[in-house]
Protein backbone atom coordinates (compact mmCIF):
# COMPACT_ATOMS: atom_id res chain seq x y z
CA UNK A 1 0.00 0.00 0.00
CA UNK A 2 1.41 3.37 -1.02
CA UNK A 3 1.90 6.02 1.65
CA UNK A 4 0.83 8.81 -0.71
CA UNK A 5 -0.24 8.99 -4.34
CA UNK A 6 2.33 9.93 -6.97
CA UNK A 7 3.09 13.66 -6.99
CA UNK A 8 3.18 15.68 -10.19
CA UNK A 9 6.26 17.85 -10.92
CA UNK A 10 4.70 21.05 -9.55
CA UNK A 11 3.58 19.35 -6.34
CA UNK A 12 7.07 17.92 -5.91
CA UNK A 13 8.64 21.36 -6.39
CA UNK A 14 6.24 23.08 -3.97
CA UNK A 15 6.73 20.47 -1.25
CA UNK A 16 10.49 20.41 -1.80
CA UNK A 17 10.69 24.20 -1.51
CA UNK A 18 8.66 24.20 1.72
CA UNK A 19 10.84 21.45 3.16
CA UNK A 20 14.02 23.29 2.19
CA UNK A 21 13.05 26.63 3.68
CA UNK A 22 11.81 25.03 6.89
CA UNK A 23 15.28 23.55 7.38
CA UNK A 24 17.48 26.31 5.91
CA UNK A 25 15.68 29.48 7.07
CA UNK A 26 13.34 28.48 9.92
CA UNK A 27 12.98 32.08 11.15
CA UNK A 28 11.15 32.93 7.91
CA UNK A 29 8.99 29.83 7.77
CA UNK A 30 6.08 29.18 7.08
CA UNK A 31 6.11 30.79 3.63
CA UNK A 32 3.79 33.28 2.00
CA UNK A 33 2.67 32.55 -1.55
CA UNK A 34 5.09 35.15 -2.90
CA UNK A 35 7.99 33.65 -0.96
CA UNK A 36 7.02 30.18 -2.16
CA UNK A 37 6.94 31.33 -5.80
CA UNK A 38 10.48 32.70 -5.41
CA UNK A 39 11.63 29.50 -3.69
CA UNK A 40 10.19 27.28 -6.42
CA UNK A 41 11.66 29.35 -9.25
CA UNK A 42 15.21 29.83 -7.92
CA UNK A 43 17.81 29.86 -10.68
CA UNK A 44 20.34 27.85 -8.66
CA UNK A 45 19.95 24.69 -6.58
CA UNK A 46 17.01 23.66 -8.75
CA UNK A 47 16.93 21.07 -11.52
CA UNK A 48 15.07 21.80 -13.66
CA UNK A 49 14.68 25.56 -13.28
CA UNK A 50 10.99 26.50 -13.44
CA UNK A 51 8.85 29.57 -14.09
CA UNK A 52 5.76 28.67 -12.10
CA UNK A 53 3.01 31.26 -11.89
CA UNK A 54 1.03 32.35 -8.84
CA UNK A 55 -2.04 30.60 -10.24
CA UNK A 56 -0.13 27.31 -10.57
CA UNK A 57 1.26 27.62 -7.04
CA UNK A 58 -2.11 28.46 -5.46
CA UNK A 59 -3.92 25.66 -7.28
CA UNK A 60 -1.19 23.21 -6.27
CA UNK A 61 -1.38 24.31 -2.63
CA UNK A 62 -5.15 23.78 -2.65
CA UNK A 63 -4.70 20.26 -4.04
CA UNK A 64 -1.97 19.39 -1.55
CA UNK A 65 -4.08 20.75 1.30
CA UNK A 66 -6.93 18.47 0.25
CA UNK A 67 -4.49 15.56 0.58
CA UNK A 68 -3.24 16.91 3.97
CA UNK A 69 0.30 17.35 2.65
CA UNK A 70 0.32 21.11 3.37
CA UNK A 71 -1.72 23.36 5.63
CA UNK A 72 -2.42 27.04 5.99
CA UNK A 73 -1.23 28.77 9.16
CA UNK A 74 -3.96 30.42 11.18
CA UNK A 75 -3.85 33.83 12.80
CA UNK A 76 -1.31 35.49 10.52
CA UNK A 77 -2.14 38.75 8.76
CA UNK A 78 -0.68 37.30 5.57
CA UNK A 79 -1.56 33.79 4.38
CA UNK A 80 1.33 31.41 5.06
CA UNK A 81 1.86 27.75 4.29
CA UNK A 82 3.54 24.80 6.02
CA UNK A 83 4.34 21.33 4.76
CA UNK A 84 3.11 18.23 6.57
CA UNK A 85 4.64 15.58 4.30
CA UNK A 86 7.58 15.02 6.67
CA UNK A 87 5.15 14.03 9.43
CA UNK A 88 3.09 11.95 7.00
CA UNK A 89 6.23 10.03 5.94
CA UNK A 90 7.69 9.99 9.48
CA UNK A 91 11.01 11.46 8.33
CA UNK A 92 13.87 11.97 10.74
CA UNK A 93 16.17 15.02 10.18
CA UNK A 94 18.69 13.08 8.06
CA UNK A 95 16.00 11.51 5.87
CA UNK A 96 14.24 14.84 5.47
CA UNK A 97 17.40 16.60 4.27
CA UNK A 98 18.23 13.88 1.74
CA UNK A 99 14.69 13.63 0.39
CA UNK A 100 14.46 17.42 0.09
CA UNK A 101 17.55 17.55 -2.12
CA UNK A 102 16.30 14.72 -4.32
CA UNK A 103 12.93 16.46 -4.74
CA UNK A 104 14.52 19.77 -5.73
CA UNK A 105 17.50 18.62 -7.79
CA UNK A 106 16.72 15.21 -9.21
CA UNK A 107 19.00 12.15 -9.10
CA UNK A 108 22.30 12.66 -7.27
CA UNK A 109 25.27 10.71 -5.97
CA UNK A 110 25.98 10.32 -2.27
CA UNK A 111 28.89 12.73 -2.66
CA UNK A 112 26.68 15.37 -4.26
CA UNK A 113 24.12 14.97 -1.49
CA UNK A 114 26.86 15.50 1.11
CA UNK A 115 28.13 18.65 -0.62
CA UNK A 116 24.68 20.16 -1.05
CA UNK A 117 23.21 19.32 2.34
CA UNK A 118 25.11 21.74 4.60
CA UNK A 119 22.25 24.25 4.87
CA UNK A 120 19.75 21.52 5.71
CA UNK A 121 21.62 19.12 7.99
CA UNK A 122 25.23 18.63 9.05
CA UNK A 123 26.26 15.15 7.96
CA UNK A 124 29.56 14.06 9.48
CA UNK A 125 30.31 11.45 6.84
CA UNK A 126 29.14 9.87 3.61
CA UNK A 127 28.09 6.80 5.57
CA UNK A 128 25.44 8.86 7.43
CA UNK A 129 23.87 9.76 4.10
CA UNK A 130 24.05 6.16 2.93
CA UNK A 131 22.31 5.07 6.12
CA UNK A 132 19.56 7.66 5.58
CA UNK A 133 19.09 6.43 2.01
CA UNK A 134 18.86 2.84 3.25
CA UNK A 135 16.14 3.83 5.72
CA UNK A 136 14.26 5.66 2.97
CA UNK A 137 14.10 2.52 0.86
CA UNK A 138 13.08 0.03 3.55
CA UNK A 139 10.10 -2.20 2.83
CA UNK A 140 6.86 -0.35 3.33
CA UNK A 141 8.42 3.06 2.66
CA UNK A 142 10.42 2.74 -0.57
CA UNK A 143 10.75 6.51 -1.05
CA UNK A 144 14.04 6.40 -2.98
CA UNK A 145 15.68 4.13 -5.52
CA UNK A 146 19.31 3.51 -6.50
CA UNK A 147 19.78 4.01 -10.23
CA UNK A 148 21.96 1.80 -12.42
CA UNK A 149 25.38 3.31 -13.06
CA UNK A 150 25.73 4.88 -16.48
CA UNK A 151 28.77 4.27 -18.69
CA UNK A 152 31.62 6.51 -17.56
CA UNK A 153 30.09 7.23 -14.14
CA UNK A 154 32.11 6.51 -11.01
CA UNK A 155 29.20 6.52 -8.56
CA UNK A 156 25.63 5.36 -8.56
CA UNK A 157 22.96 8.01 -8.24
CA UNK A 158 19.84 8.03 -6.11
CA UNK A 159 16.39 9.37 -6.94
CA UNK A 160 13.14 9.96 -5.08
CA UNK A 161 10.08 8.05 -6.24
CA UNK A 162 7.37 10.24 -4.70
CA UNK A 163 6.81 11.42 -8.27
CA UNK A 164 6.51 7.88 -9.57
CA UNK A 165 9.01 5.61 -11.36
CA UNK A 166 12.18 7.33 -12.55
CA UNK A 167 12.56 7.55 -16.30
CA UNK A 168 15.92 8.95 -17.32
CA UNK A 169 16.54 10.18 -20.87
CA UNK A 170 19.45 8.55 -22.63
CA UNK A 171 22.49 10.88 -22.80
CA UNK A 172 23.22 12.34 -26.22
CA UNK A 173 26.23 10.84 -27.98
CA UNK A 174 29.21 13.11 -27.52
CA UNK A 175 27.33 15.39 -25.11
CA UNK A 176 29.68 17.21 -22.75
CA UNK A 177 29.35 16.54 -19.03
CA UNK A 178 28.89 19.43 -16.65
CA UNK A 179 31.66 20.33 -14.25
CA UNK A 180 31.12 22.24 -11.05
CA UNK A 181 33.56 24.54 -9.34
CA UNK A 182 34.32 23.30 -5.81
CA UNK A 183 32.45 25.31 -3.21
CA UNK A 184 30.57 27.41 -5.76
CA UNK A 185 27.18 25.85 -5.02
CA UNK A 186 27.56 26.43 -1.30
CA UNK A 187 28.55 30.07 -1.87
CA UNK A 188 25.53 30.63 -4.10
CA UNK A 189 23.26 28.92 -1.58
CA UNK A 190 24.63 31.14 1.20
CA UNK A 191 23.99 34.28 -0.84
CA UNK A 192 20.47 33.12 -1.71
CA UNK A 193 19.79 32.47 1.94
CA UNK A 194 20.81 36.02 2.83
CA UNK A 195 18.63 37.44 0.06
CA UNK A 196 15.70 35.33 1.28
CA UNK A 197 16.15 36.64 4.82
CA UNK A 198 16.18 40.25 3.63
CA UNK A 199 13.13 39.68 1.42
CA UNK A 200 11.27 38.00 4.27
CA UNK A 201 12.04 40.90 6.61
CA UNK A 202 10.70 43.39 4.09
CA UNK A 203 7.64 41.22 3.49
CA UNK A 204 6.91 41.03 7.21
CA UNK A 205 6.94 44.80 7.44
CA UNK A 206 4.02 44.70 5.01
CA UNK A 207 2.99 47.04 2.26
CA UNK A 208 -0.13 49.21 2.74
CA UNK A 209 -3.06 47.90 0.78
CA UNK A 210 -1.48 44.51 0.01
CA UNK A 211 -4.16 41.91 0.63
CA UNK A 212 -2.01 38.80 0.08
CA UNK A 213 1.72 39.49 0.40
Amino acid sequence: MKIIDDLDPVQTRVLGALLEKEQATPDYYPLTVNALIAACNQKSNREPVTELTETEIVETLDGLAADTLVWRSDGARVERWRQSISRRLELDPEERAVLTLLMLRGPQTVGELRTRSSRLHQFESLSEIEQALDRLRTEGRELVVELPRRPGQKENRWAQVLSGPVEEPAPAVGAPTRSRLPGLEERIASLESRVEELAARLERLGAPGDSRD
